[in-house]
């Protein structure tokens, strides 16, 4: 059997040197990839009750329909 001399060369090396790196910039692109993004950070006691932005966007929009009913409902009082 013939081993394959390019399955010998797409291999990574164990360890890279300074030089090997050279010309990285820090956050070139952090703010063309949090441009269109909206990512919030729950807290640790809520992810049981909110596991995935599906079921958090549900409770807001609820909260948001609340809210707008108390609203509504406060200013035909007056």
């Amino acid at each position: 059997m013939k081993k394959d001399s390019k399955a010998a060369s797409d291999r990574m090396r164990d360890e890279y040197g300074p030089s090997d790196l050279k010309g990285g910039v820090r956050g070139k692109y952090y703010r063309r990839a949090t441009a269109d993004t909206n990512l919030v950070l729950i807290d640790a006691d809520l992810v049981d009750l909110f596991p995935n932005s599906n079921s958090v966007n549900r409770a807001l929009r609820l909260l948001a329909d609340t809210a707008k009913v108390a609203v509504k409902s406060k200013r035909s009082k007056r």
